[in-house]
């Protein structure tokens, strides 16, 4: 309860929204405590647990006492293995020297964030997207200069959608490839096109590609195919499996890295020591073969639920490539508001999605978001309770 003797928040606070999906959560959690069978779609997490060589390697580092703090840029072992990973499955030449280890993916979008973003600058981003975007911006007093986007663009911020949004102030643009919530990506030409037309802006090109390695059709490659200028963030939690160790990567341009660093000793002085050493397990050979393993489970969850859906009514236009969801229109065969579905299903069938507000503003209320992170058992479970609930 806030008395009038409180001290005044900063205008951000009120600014910066919780995600909604707390709120399907929430009840969720009260569902099942009362004994409802609820089916969990709504979190984008993974639903295996943590390798076990990851596991291993974590209590061998706690045994050797490997934790004090790191260098800021992360452990010299950890990015030679990540330049390593981009050579072997990427065919990249990324020296170590260029990536910077970081409190996950978060922890390297809030570094660019703070190296690119003036106060009253402004970044680019489609309408969707994962709504912590637009808040690191909000962060530092910069603007999200939303785009929206739909069927036709595939989600995607595009160049033409670039050109026609830029403005004064803008500083440059984030694309997420594949994305949250759609898992539509960008195809080599759109990449390569959206980079020059934010270069010959004087802008800078983030991507978030913290799903690349979830791909599961086309030829979608990282933007450091094309340019070695543009800033890469990605993420040991969601191909990994490594969401609650907190470890992510960037990847810059090497005059920029030496900037990067000073900004990281003095907002977090380094990542987790302990889950440093956990991930170097993460590119042993018998690791890469469960993770792949897993990879390809994920893709066959896609293919039936995407099948699925389409089957029940629902309107998936961009089939998503990659990632773990799908994002689909709900008005052809509801006329609720995305929210009230999401809350109706939930309660009446007890199978918990995403409503499209989450994500942004553009055409939210006829979209929900399904993430394939439980079995493939359970998700035909859902699909049946699906059809109960739409008659």
């Amino acid at each position: 309860m806030i008395s009038e003797n409180d001290p005044e928040l900063a205008e951000r606070v009120a600014d910066i929204e919780p995600f909604r999906v707390v709120e399907m959560l929430t009840r969720a959690g009260e569902l099942q405590a009362a004994g409802v069978d609820v089916i969990h779609m709504e979190a984008g997490e993974p639903d295996f647990p943590t390798a076990p060589a990851i596991v291993a390697a974590a209590k061998r580092a706690l045994d050797e006492g490997r934790t004090r703090y790191t260098p800021a840029a992360g452990i010299p072992e950890l990015r030679e293995a990540l330049s390593a990973w981009y050579r072997s499955q990427h065919g990249l030449d990324i020296p170590a020297s260029r990536i910077m280890v970081t409190p996950g993916g978060s922890g390297a979008l809030l570094l660019l964030s703070a190296l690119l973003v003036n106060p009253g600058k402004g970044i680019l981003m489609a309408d969707p997207g994962y709504p912590c975007n637009r808040h690191f911006l909000r962060l530092v007093e910069g603007q999200a200069q939303l785009v929206p986007v739909g069927p036709v663009e595939r989600y995607q911020l595009t160049a033409e959608k670039l050109a026609e949004h830029w403005r004064d102030n803008t500083v440059g643009a984030l694309v997420a490839s594949p994305s949250n919530p759609t898992g539509t990506a960008l195809d080599n030409t759109q990449m390569r096109e959206l980079f020059e037309a934010c270069n010959q802006r004087g802008g800078s090109l983030i991507a978030d590609e913290i799903y690349q390695d979830l791909v599961f059709e086309g030829d979608v490659r990282s933007i450091l195919a094309h340019t070695d200028r543009a800033l890469v963030m990605n993420s040991f939690s969601k191909y990994f499996g490594m969401t609650g160790w907190r470890l992510g990567w960037l990847v810059a341009p090497q005059h920029l890295v030496q900037e990067l660093e000073k900004l990281a000793q003095n907002l977090f002085i380094s990542s987790s020591a302990p889950s440093q050493y956990a991930a170097l397990a993460a590119f042993e050979p018998a690791t890469q073969a469960l993770l792949a393993a897993r990879k390809k489970e994920f893709g066959t969850r896609r293919t039936y639920l995407l099948q699925a859906l389409r089957s029940l009514g629902f309107k998936v236009d961009a089939q998503p490539v990659g990632a773990f969801y799908i994002y689909a229109n709900i008005r052809g065969i509801s006329q609720l508001d995305a929210r009230e579905f999401c809350l109706r299903l939930l309660e009446e069938q007890g199978v918990a999605i995403t409503p499209g507000a989450d994500f942004g503003d553009h055409l939210a209320s006829e979209h929900v978001r399904f993430a394939f992170t439980t079995s493939l058992p359970r998700i035909e479970q859902a699909v049946h309770r699906l059809g109960l609930f739409l008659g």
